[in-house]
């Protein structure tokens, strides 16, 4: 299989070149894509602190460094498939409901032709217009949520489509395979206790950040794929499932959270499942200090595309 890989850095600096996430080749220059790079700068749905909508880029600037072999799960993404960037999906910053619309409509059309989406955010919002539209090429899918926060919540203010509600509307609408829902890394103080009343009626299941540290990985990762099983299942990561000190740049931090380390072996343990789509969202670069923030969330979009890569060529070979 002939790929269009990165910008070659024993010939260009990892300082210069393209700003395209890992210095890979933008889709118009590739004839075809088997997994899409795409940001969405978008953050009107946020209840705290603002500036996600400058994340995509941020992101992309400290993924400079990564480079095209993974050796924990020994694969070389860039090279068993076509990866690329798509660039920003451009959003009314005026008008959520809009905005929601074009998300999309720019997904669906990513994925049309088979496709695989990695999305970097952008808030939380995103994460419904995106799950709209792998379900409606897979079902109903399965859900693994990485977050301090539930995202469960009714309303913000009488509003119904925030970055605290994508889920719950996700699980009203029907696009969410309700026996296969998780949070992992929740933490920190709630309106009250029926905001986990509410949230164990739609289905989900809690793994909070102090299981991760009591129980470990590998537990925490049989109990995911076990929930899991076969199912298409979608993985959207909020960087503030990542404790401060790992995560400092995001709009909403808690205190208390896992490590880069944990979220990283976490989703290397995912390999083999059947992820059909991805997002990482709430990195605010105004907030962040030496790209820690930014270089955690390249490294997860990293890892995303890693185990996306690996199921496609092992679903080509099987």
């Amino acid at each position: 299989m002939t790929t269009i890989g990165p910008i070659d850095a024993s010939q260009t600096p990892r300082f210069a070149g393209p700003a395209s996430f890992a210095r890979l080749p933008r889709l118009d220059q590739v004839p075809r894509a088997d997994i899409v790079i795409a940001g969405v700068p978008f953050d009107s749905g946020v209840s705290y602190r603002p500036g996600a909508r400058f994340g995509p880029n941020h992101v992309r600037e400290s993924s400079r460094l990564l480079r095209p072999y993974h050796p924990t799960l020994d694969v070389s993404p860039f090279d068993i498939a076509q990866v690329a960037d798509a660039g920003d999906i451009a959003v009314n910053p005026f008008n959520i409901h809009q905005a929601i619309e074009n998300i999309e409509a720019a997904a669906d059309e990513l994925t049309s032709s088979g496709s695989n989406l990695v999305t970097i955010g952008g808030d939380h919002t995103i994460a419904l217009p995106l799950l709209r539209s792998a379900a409606a090429t897979h079902g109903p899918v399965a859900l693994v949520h990485f977050d301090a926060h539930l995202d469960t919540w009714d309303t913000y203010f009488g509003a119904e489509y925030t970055h605290g509600t994508p889920f719950r509307r996700a699980v009203e609408e029907g696009i969410l395979d309700t026996e296969a829902l998780t949070h992992v890394g929740t933490r920190g103080p709630l309106y009250g206790k029926k905001d986990l009343d509410d949230d164990r009626r739609f289905g989900f299941g809690i793994v909070t950040a102090s299981d991760v540290y009591y129980q470990g990985v590998t537990e925490i990762v049989d109990k995911l794929r076990q929930r899991v099983g076969a199912r298409p299942v979608y993985v959207s990561v909020d960087i503030d499932v990542l404790d401060p000190a790992h995560a400092p740049g995001t709009g909403t931090p808690e205190a208390g959270g896992i490590t880069s380390r944990e979220l990283l072996e976490i989703l290397r343990g995912f390999r083999g499942l059947n992820i059909v789509g991805a997002d990482v969202v709430e990195v605010a670069p105004a907030y962040d200090h030496a790209e820690i923030t930014g270089i955690a969330a390249a490294h997860v979009a990293y890892d995303l595309v890693s185990l996306l890569a690996l199921r496609r060529e092992e679903t080509a070979d099987a």
